[in-house]
């Protein structure tokens, strides 16, 4: 009874603050440039790509700047990754199974890959998020144009992100990412993570297709969501905090999107495009505010972010974009929960941990 009642606290404890605002505030610029002058250009629908590359900024953020370059580089090839193959799949009108063999595919590939290079945050959710969200929404521009955009997005916030070393000059030397050597047990673990997310993922793909919703990328990313706690209590916590935090986040955005009376939606009509623009780079920043304090609060912003960037994008019912965002989250995270549940190797569930990085001392925040 006292576990059980140590988990359900677990649900709802704010972990302590670590200079997340610094973090929240590296993020937001990254976001906001690049945005803010898509903006002014009149081009708000190619936001999506913008986000997703400036979304490398959410890494490496405690590490003294030559390892948070070195880290941001290594989160870069999987957020550009994923948005270049989710381009490939929007030019190419490959959507449904395709999107959910290819997404499955590279989820497990992503897998192995992040656990490789120890990316914080965990796995290759992000990667996945941005493979579906480009799959999902006409391409308005030339494929190598939306792929400048997020590269020179990633590369803004590594500039941002290292940019803290003009001020201090502060270097580590010999300081390197420690990576993890596939043998034995670490090789074993890695594996059958790797087979967790392809299970999940595709599971959650499949249902989503086979109900006929319009966007079965969202139930893919949502399944991937638990699989990055480091055991099994955190893995269905987050599986938790998804569904809850993005019901919440689907009240803000009702809030913003659908026209009522009880809504934002209409004193904003004249000027939409510009203000859904700036307030996904405001979601951004809350986002990063508690992304590693609390999970469940980071999507109540995340969700915004998400949905606000779709409707810029390719806009659509509001309401039925709502409710898709809801059903697939909750069929997707109740996926992962399953999958972490069912599949489970515990003598190598350690296997993965090592330090983050090598000397420890910690400077040039």
């Amino acid at each position: 009874m006292k576990s059980v009642m140590r988990q359900v606290h677990a649900l709802h404890r704010l972990e302590p603050a670590n200079n997340d605002h610094l973090a929240a505030v590296r993020v937001a610029l990254s976001v906001a440039v690049p945005s803010l002058l898509l903006l002014l250009l009149g081009r708000a629908d190619l936001i999506i790509y913008a986000v997703f590359g400036a979304l490398t900024g959410m890494y490496g953020r405690s590490e003294p700047h030559q390892l948070r370059l070195r880290h941001q580089s290594q989160a870069a090839l999987v957020l550009v990754g994923g948005v270049a193959v989710g381009v490939f799949l929007s030019v190419n009108r490959l959507h449904s199974w395709w999107l959910v063999a290819v997404e499955a595919v590279l989820a497990g590939v992503g897998s192995v890959y992040s656990d490789r290079v120890n990316l914080k945050p965990n796995g290759p959710f992000f990667g996945i998020l941005a493979l579906g969200a480009c799959a999902s929404v006409p391409l308005a521009v030339p494929w190598y144009t939306a792929l400048l955009i997020a590269a020179g997005s990633a590369a803004f916030s590594m500039a941002v992100g290292f940019g803290g070393w003009i001020r201090s000059r502060s270097w580590q030397r010999g300081a390197v990412r420690d990576v993890v050597a596939f043998r034995g047990p670490a090789g074993r673990a890695a594996a059958v993570h790797a087979a967790r997310y392809i299970l999940a993922v595709g599971l959650a793909g499949s249902v989503g297709v086979l109900s006929g919703s319009g966007h079965p990328h969202w139930a893919m990313a949502a399944a991937a969501v638990p699989l990055a706690g480091a055991d099994l209590p955190s893995r269905v916590r987050r599986g938790i905090h998804r569904i809850v935090g993005t019901f919440l986040g689907l009240v803000v955005t009702a809030v913003v999107l659908i026209p009522a009376p009880w809504s934002l939606a209409p004193l904003i009509a004249a000027h939409q495009v510009l203000v859904l623009g700036v307030l996904v780079i405001v979601f951004q920043f809350t986002t990063e505010l508690f992304m590693t304090r609390h999970y469940g609060l980071a999507m109540v912003s995340f969700t915004p972010v998400i949905l606000l960037m779709t409707q810029l994008a390719a806009p659509s019912d509001p309401t039925m974009l709502i409710l898709e965002r809801g059903v697939e989250t909750c069929v997707g995270a109740a996926v992962g929960i399953l999958v972490v549940v069912s599949v489970r190797q515990r003598s190598a569930e350690k296997a993965l941990g090592f330090p983050l990085l090598r000397p420890a001392r910690r400077t040039g925040q």
